[in-house]
Order: C-alpha cells, then sequence, then structure tokens
C-alpha cells in the first residue's frame, strides 16, 4: 500500500474515531484511535521490513525472503529513511546465496544511509568478508578498520576478531603457496 493512502487512511480512523468520541461511543472512539496509531505506525516502519527483520533473526531466509519480495518498488513504498536498511537486508540474505553477488547491496545501503552504527558496522564486516573471499587484504583492512569504528556498543567485536584471525591466515597461506 503506497504511504500516501496509509496516511489518508489513518487521519480518515483518528477522524471517524473522535467521532465515535463526541456521539459518546467512548470505547469505539478509544479502540479507533489505536487503529489509526497503527496505521501511522505503518507509514514509518513498513510491516513487510518488520517481518523480515523478525524472520531473519529466526534464521528462517525464506520468510524473510518472500516479505522482502512483497516490496516490489522500494522508492516508493518506502520512505526514504528505509531504503538503505531494505538493501542491507536484501544483501544478507543474499550473502547466503552468493557472497559475491550481495556486495553491491551492502554499498548501496552504505551510500543510501544507515542510522544506526551498528548496522553500518554489520555492513562493514560483511564487505570485508567479501574482500577476503576475494583475496584483496588491503580492501578487506579497509573495512575491517571502518567496521571496528562504527562498532561503537561492541555487538560485533567478536566477528571482527575472528575476521582479522582469518586475514592472518590467509598471510600465512600466501607465504606457504610461494
Amino acid at each position: 500500500m503506497p504511504n500516501i493512502v496509509r496516511l489518508i487512511l489513518g487521519f480518515v480512523l483518528l477522524g471517524a474515531s473522535v467521532a465515535l468520541m463526541i456521539f459518546g461511543l467512548w470505547g469505539w472512539g478509544i479502540l479507533g484511535v489505536f487503529l489509526s496509531i497503527l496505521v501511522f505506525v505503518t507509514f514509518f516502519f513498513n510491516e513487510n521490513m518488520l517481518l523480515a527483520q523478525w524472520f531473519l533473526r529466526k534464521d528462517d531466509m525464506v520468510k524473510a525472503e518472500r516479505f522482502l519480495k512483497r516490496i516490489t518498488n522500494y522508492e516508493k513504498q518506502l520512505i526514504r529513511v528505509q531504503h538503505g536498511y531494505y538493501n542491507l537486508l536484501i544483501g544478507l540474505i543474499e550473502s547466503r546465496k552468493a557472497p559475491m553477488q550481495s556486495e553491491k547491496y551492502f554499498k548501496k545501503a552504505i551510500s543510501l544511509g544507515l542510522h544506526m552504527d551498528h548496522n553500518i558496522a554489520l555492513a562493514k564486516l560483511s564487505l570485508a568478508g567479501i574482500a577476503m573471499g576475494k583475496r584483496n587484504k588491503r580492501e578487506a583492512t579497509l573495512y575491517l578498520s571502518e567496521a571496528k569504528k562504527a562498532d561503537k556498543n561492541k555487538l560485533l567485536a567478536d566477528q571482527i576478531k575472528q575476521m582479522k584471525d582469518q586475514m592472518v591466515l590467509m598471510d600465512r597461506q600466501q607465504i606457504r603457496y610461494r
């Protein structure tokens, strides 16, 4: 449903709720206010994005992908703030299937803007993993240092440490094969 329709529906529900309260039907009016609040919340947080995040946390990639595919044109269906998060979620799902092809989604998510630091760190960490898969140590080191700076709450500290350890192993393998 387009965002403008959500806003119109929310204001209509709010107006009807106020009218019900004026006519003395307080129970129905309060229920209508709660429904209009729910409609306004879906303006800022798309329900398909919320459900996709829920299933990603549950590690059910099939259902998460199904809900993300319901968003046919993200530029019209989502507000501008959510564009980066949409690409981040698509990148996370694609990284399970084809890690090298998910790079474009992570880069686009960073360029569109992610507002939470741990999401920026997650995208940079994923890009570092992709760079390591391409055997590009310099780019991987750059992304890892940026991920470490962005991870202020140390949510991804273990993963960053593991990635650095893998880079050391990558150096040892290159020396051994020469």
